[in-house]
């Protein structure tokens, strides 16, 4: 997608969503940034994305309204949307029984039901165009599973599952679909973690629960730069179409590039045995 492109990237207030705003508009492309609260909490991200050339746009991925509003506002702007970079997210971390229903389902909210509805904002204008790049920004436990993660592993799993199933059934109308894994980056969602909220059930698990701190003590001294996730994906959108990988694991070296390559295979063969070829992206010609 080399010519100029709109672009619309969610959880632009700090991380991954701020740096690829910014990278996709200095590459000319023009930008929507979406947040919460942008005349609140979030006034100073907004007016830095607006000193570089980004709409700022209200938007909270968990309520169907503030979606419905933020996407007529950017369609009644920019008349289209080429590229959507779902990135918006929280993380739960701690002992999985010891959240509620209800923080689960918030997980759920955020990370998978969020980028449904902002997809479905967007997508029937990107099939009608015949073209469109949908991201979204998965992480490595969206493969692997790490304990006291399960919450929120089992958010990115579900992801993974509704953007690859996305990318078959787009496919036929010209629309791609991209998935980024990061690994350890060092954001704002370590210092905005969401914890176990039935102190009760976190109690009885005792010292075992307590694994968790040793996990992210050991995650953030591993973190690396943002900024390499953001390249990631500002280099996606400007590949031609037809040339982008489904899944883009971070960074360069990931085990799950291993994960991956084991798995495209076995995938491809259950869909061509139930004749669902015509849904899979070509294969590369070997050189």
């Amino acid at each position: 997608m080399s010519a100029p492109s709109i672009a619309v990237v969610t959880g632009t207030s700090t991380g991954f969503g701020f740096d690829t705003a910014r990278l996709l508009a200095a590459a000319g492309h023009r930008v929507f940034g979406t947040m919460r609260d942008i005349t609140g909490r979030n006034a100073e991200p907004a007016r830095k994305l607006a000193a570089l050339g980004i709409t700022a746009i209200e938007l909270d991925v968990t309520d169907q309204a503030s979606v419905d509003r933020g996407a007529a506002k950017i369609l009644a702007e920019a008349g289209r949307v080429d590229v959507l970079v779902n990135n918006a997210g929280t993380a739960h971390f701690g002992t999985a029984e010891a959240f509620t229903p209800a923080s689960f389902e918030r997980q759920f909210a955020t990370n998978v039901t969020g980028p449904f509805r902002v997809s479905r904002a967007f997508l029937p204008g990107m099939r009608a165009q015949g073209s469109g790049l949908v991201v979204f920004v998965s992480s490595v436990v969206g493969r692997f599973v790490l304990p006291f993660a399960g919450v929120y592993t089992a958010s990115k799993w579900a992801l993974e599952g509704l953007a690859e199933s996305f990318s078959y059934e787009l496919r036929p109308f010209g629309v791609e679909v991209a998935i980024v894994e990061p690994g350890a980056y060092s954001t704002n969602i370590s210092n905005a973690v969401i914890f176990p909220d039935d102190a009760e059930r976190l109690a009885s698990y005792g010292e075992v629960a307590k694994t968790i701190e040793k996990i992210g003590a050991g995650l953030a001294a591993s973190a690396r730069d943002p900024i390499e996730v953001a390249e990631a994906i500002a280099a996606l959108v400007a590949l031609p179409a037809g040339s982008r990988p489904l899944r883009t694991p971070l960074p360069v070296g990931s085990p799950v590039e291993a994960l991956n390559a084991a798995t495209a295979p076995l995938q491809r063969a259950m869909l061509e045995s139930r004749g669902l070829g015509a849904f899979l992206a070509k294969e590369p010609t070997p050189a």
